[in-house]
């Protein structure tokens, strides 16, 4: 029933609602779930043929399944990417896109400001493995420059990074690491896959967690790594089948669906986040603003050059430390106090206290990440009431 058409040369609309639509013979419009663990076999040569990969076919729904599959094709074609791996959560595929490559001895680069999670696995994780590491200031190519050694294998970026909103070059970075033969992996979560893209900045592997805007209704967990077919199949494949972090059928087609719906949300929250932007920067009660749409945002030249807008997050510092922050989140009447983000509601929170508290307070200090900082992920909500709760609780 399939119609003969390359996904490849459609414009990202149709990618995002068809990419990877696999119809079974009853001839379903919306894709189906495959809740199945196992596949059965015609015979045993051909489960045979399937295990040594002589056969197409699928084995066992913690290496695939046809959910997943679809999910993974219209990943990649939303990406520009050859092959996508997806998996159970953002922090797993982040775990794994560093893990499936490293080796004791190794040394990896990060830049210093990261997510909680990322930061706890490269400082604390990582180490016991045997393998070093360095964190940069993202901004300073010279400390790039300087961090790279002979076992460099891997250099993980967040950008924009969380929660700060601080951006690094990716193309300037990815020349870094190509001379000295590491794999770069970019976290693209903040910026979303429509404002920026890694792989053609040089990055090698963009990883997602699809939990955020991708699902973006707060519905499941979820991630991704994409990068290069020879990469995904022969490093990243057997280290995810062997180690279990799989996708739940019925998540992978939760996130199918909101696909279909992506850029028209993404949308609306850049135009949110832009006028919100504005509207703090220009507030008595707001110390500053994080955001890469602004002039005032130190890293703008750099938003410019690599991303399409300023984006869907915003984090600000306001005068009065964290007693004034806590007043003004519990005097919040629409936007909800919460630790994820990239949801269809707005949703804040601070960092120091929730998802940087497992980082030491000095460390916290020296990357920005203060008492009086709070993170806000814009929601689609109307724009004017948006506005007037965040004016009526400041």
């Amino acid at each position: 029933m399939a119609k003969k058409q390359d996904p490849k040369s459609w414009k990202l609309a149709t990618k995002l609602v068809r990419g990877g639509t696999r119809r079974s013979n009853f001839g379903e419009t919306s894709e189906a779930i495959f809740l199945n663990s196992g596949f059965r076999y015609e015979s045993a040569e051909v489960a045979e043929s399937r295990f040594n990969g002589v056969a197409p076919g699928f084995v066992y729904s913690r290496y695939s399944n046809p959910t997943l599959a679809m999910l993974e094709e219209r990943l990649a074609l939303m990406e520009g990417a050859e092959r996508c791996c997806v998996m159970a959560s953002g922090m797993a595929a982040v775990f794994a896109s560093l893990m499936c490559q490293l080796k004791a001895g190794d040394h990896v680069i990060a830049s210093r400001v990261i997510f909680g999670s990322c930061y706890y696995i490269i400082t604390q994780v990582l180490p016991r493995f045997g393998i070093e590491y360095t964190l940069v200031d993202g901004a300073d190519l010279g400390a790039w420059q300087k961090a790279f050694r002979k076992n460099t294998t891997a250099v993980f970026v967040e950008t924009p990074a969380n929660p700060t909103l601080e951006l690094v070059d990716i193309a300037a970075v990815a020349k870094l690491c190509k001379k000295a033969k590491a794999c770069l992996i970019i976290d693209n979560v903040f910026s979303t896959p429509l404002l920026q893209h890694p792989l053609k900045l040089g990055a090698d592997l963009v990883v997602y967690s699809t939990t955020k805007h991708i699902d973006g209704q707060g519905r499941t967990l979820g991630g991704t790594v994409l990068g290069k077919q020879k990469f995904i199949d022969e490093v990243l494949l057997p280290f995810h089948r062997h180690t279990g972090p799989a996708m739940s059928p019925f998540n992978a087609w939760i996130i199918l669906k909101g696909l279909e719906t992506l850029e028209l949300r993404v949308a609306r929250h850049c135009e949110n986040a832009a006028r919100l932007a504005e509207f703090l920067e220009n507030h008595p009660k707001i110390a500053r603003v994080y955001y890469p749409g602004l002039i005032s945002h130190p890293h703008y030249a750099i938003a410019q050059k690599q991303m399409s807008h300023g984006g869907p997050m915003i984090a600000f510092e306001l005068r009065g430390g964290k007693k004034a922050a806590f007043r003004f989140m519990n005097g919040l009447r629409i936007i909800d106090i919460c630790n994820n983000l990239g949801d269809a509601k707005s949703l804040i929170t601070h960092p120091a206290s929730t998802t940087h508290s497992n980082i030491e307070p000095k460390e916290r200090a020296r990357i920005g990440i203060n008492d009086a900082l709070v993170r806000l992920s814009v929601g689609i909500e109307d724009i004017d009431d948006l506005i007037a709760d965040i004016k009526q609780a400041l």
